[in-house]
């Protein structure tokens, strides 16, 4: 919420500057310059509350860990086989998605030998997630028709955010066992 509220007072501070210099016939030359540090003054006592509302969630309950610093964290993987040998992946994730310019983009399944597992070999991602979930945390999304070679028995997944690439919390799901810490598998 205090975001928002930030945001809307540069969004403010912005279009009034703009303002200011759509009418530089009635504004002296030195007003536009002594116009920039009131609004820095204003933004500066602002920046500290930014630091309050990445801590509330932790003061809070929450149905699940919060995410570690801004990346994307995999907070429980469901593995499901199906009768063809393919297998549907379902992901929690968790990532304080702010908009369009930082969110989780994606997620992989990734063998042990480090090579990813994609539905389609030109796919970034195991799983594209293609917009922001601000308010949808953490956010469960799924994909099917993925090939585990046989002989593969675990596997590790991952989430990625747009600015902080990977880096988050990773599940390792045995595939041979029926649920462990962070997974569950179905055959």
């Amino acid at each position: 919420m205090k975001t928002i509220f930030i945001f809307g007072m540069m969004m403010i501070l912005a279009l009034t500057a703009c303002a200011s210099e759509s009418t530089p016939a009635s504004v002296p030359p030195t007003e536009p310059e002594t116009t920039p540090p009131t609004p820095t003054a204003t933004v500066a006592p602002t920046e500290p509350p930014t630091a309050a509302p990445t801590l509330a969630p932790t003061d809070t309950p929450a149905p699940a860990p919060t995410p570690s610093a801004a990346n994307a964290d995999v907070l429980f993987v469901k593995a499901t086989q199906s009768a063809d040998g393919t297998w549907r992946f379902d992901v929690t994730v968790a990532h304080p998605d702010t908009g369009w310019d930082d969110y989780a983009d994606g997620w992989d399944v990734v063998l042990p030998d480090g090579s990813v597992v994609k539905v389609n070999p030109t796919d970034r991602f195991t799983r594209l997630l293609a917009h922001p979930h601000e308010t949808e945390q953490p956010f469960t999304r799924s994909q099917s028709g993925i090939r585990i070679p046989a002989d593969v028995t675990t596997v590790t997944v991952r989430a990625h955010d747009l600015v902080d690439g990977w880096g988050g919390k990773t599940v390792v799901v045995d595939l041979t066992q029926s649920s462990g810490d962070g997974f569950e598998v179905q055959k």
